[in-house]
């Protein structure tokens, strides 16, 4: 009688390992993928937050001027004049303080896996879009350099970019080789040079079709 009212006080004694079966699944689980991450040596890559934040780029920057031909004026100048700052400046910023916290002190988390090489060319090639047809080349540059800053304050203190962080900077630095590239090849070109006078001369892509290629149509 002793034993059964033992049993009754503590009725998980006597199922053991098998009481909790979920989460004693759950458990190896997560030993198993941990023990996959540290036999890799790398930080874990957010490949899901990385292509869906690239695809919507992609997908919400393009398919707005779909929607400005019903409210064209309105939205046009939300978007050169008021959008900017509201849209621009926030985005930045975030990308800046996600940034500040990709930072490892282990050496050998400090790389890219093969799929994150891979996004670094249409992510660059977004933001070389972004910088160029939005006219935030400065807000660009201070952001990227602000990081260049943050990378070299924290290397002495033996803090190393992960996967994320490399990520983001390497797509960044293609972004400004682009942006690069593009001004060199338009340099001397007369048309543009009337339409932007200003000391910082970063002519827009729409810009360069709309005088040079669909004007000879």
């Amino acid at each position: 009688m002793e034993a059964a009212a033992r049993r009754r006080q503590h009725p998980g004694a006597a199922g053991g390992a098998g009481a909790q079966p979920g989460a004693s699944f759950l458990q190896a689980r997560h030993s198993t993928v941990r023990a996959d991450e540290a036999a890799a040596g790398t930080a874990p890559f957010h490949l899901d937050l990385w292509f869906y934040f690239t695809l919507q780029n992609w997908v919400l920057d393009f398919g707005r001027p779909i929607a400005m031909i019903d409210s064209f004026e309105l939205l046009y100048y939300y978007d050169e004049y008021l959008g900017h700052s509201m849209w621009y400046i926030p985005f930045f910023l975030i990308l800046f303080v996600y940034f500040s916290g990709c930072f490892t002190a282990t050496k050998a988390e400090s790389s890219m896996p093969g799929v994150a090489l891979l996004l670094v060319m249409p992510s660059g090639l977004y933001y070389w879009y972004l910088v160029t047809e939005g006219q935030i080349f400065i807000l660009f540059i201070f952001t990227f350099f602000a990081m260049l800053a943050l990378v070299l304050h924290q290397k002495r203190k033996c803090l190393f970019l992960d996967s994320n962080g490399l990520f983001l900077f390497s797509s960044f630095a293609l972004t400004l080789l682009l942006v690069a590239l593009w001004v060199a090849w338009l340099w001397n070109d007369p048309v543009l040079r009337k339409k932007y006078p200003g000391v910082i001369y970063v002519p827009e892509p729409w810009a360069f079709y709309t005088l040079h290629v669909s004007s000879r149509h």
